[in-house]
């Protein structure tokens, strides 16, 4: 194993605001803010190997062919550019299909992490993304989405395309976290324009549950996409 820490790296920080599970980061933003120290124009594969501590400096080094993102010597997050491409993307749904949807969104009813950045009820508009995906069909779900004027970054964008998997797989009923996600940015949301985000189910495998998820204009220009992996936690013990 071979560490080496990239000339004048600087540490990566996750502001507490872009929380996920209480006191962690969200898995989204997170994978997005070690994907952007990656270089080149793909996807990118991130893993979540602990969860990401919120306000605290993590160091970033190469090891072994990843960018890793380090807390006390641990890597708790690493990026690397996906080895394969991405399966084709999730079809477009239309924003009224979406609008329909969110309004029979799970987590109006329970939801785990209330305050997450991505998806929590509890967050107010342009603070949290407030992304409320329901069902469309069996195993898929859709949400419009109107980002505000700070919420167009890269990390920010693979955010909105973090929980839709979660939904999709049945956050609501048992409680998930983000494992891993790869994912291709090919251009970032317009502020103050409507959006609409998809998730469906791939497979499951015990307590790991695959999943997929896009991000289209409200014409369905495709401005991201992701494969994701989510395990299955106790809340009382998660972190």
């Amino acid at each position: 194993m071979t560490t080496s820490t990239s000339p004048g790296a600087a540490p990566l920080l996750v502001p507490a605001r872009f929380n996920g599970p209480p006191g962690s980061g969200n898995g989204g933003w997170c994978a997005g803010a070690v994907a952007a120290r990656v270089g080149g124009t793909g996807a990118v594969e991130v893993r979540l190997r602990k969860p990401p501590p919120l306000e605290e400096p993590m160091e970033v080094a190469e090891r072994d062919g990843w960018t890793v993102a380090l807390r006390g010597g641990e890597v708790v997050l690493q990026a690397r550019p996906a080895a394969e491409p991405l399966p084709d993307p999730l079809e477009p749904v239309a924003p009224e299909h979406a609008r329909a949807a969110a309004a029979a969104y799970a987590g109006f009813g329970s939801h785990p992490f209330g305050h997450c950045f991505s998806c929590g009820t509890e967050r107010a508009a342009g603070d949290g993304l407030r992304i409320f995906p329901g069902p469309v069909a069996d195993g898929l779900v859709a949400a419009p989405w109107t980002p505000h004027s700070d919420h167009t970054s890269v990390e920010a964008t693979w955010s909105a395309i973090d929980c839709a998997g979660a939904w999709a797989a049945g956050i609501g009923e048992r409680a998930m976290v983000l494992g891993s996600m790869t994912a291709r940015v090919v251009a970032l949301p317009e502020a103050g324009a409507e959006h609409v985000v998809t998730g469906a189910v791939r497979r499951r495998d015990g307590r790991r549950h695959h999943t997929a998820t896009a991000l289209r204009t409200g014409d369905g220009e495709l401005l991201a996409a992701a494969e994701q992996v989510w395990f299955e936690i106790d809340p009382a013990t998660f972190g």
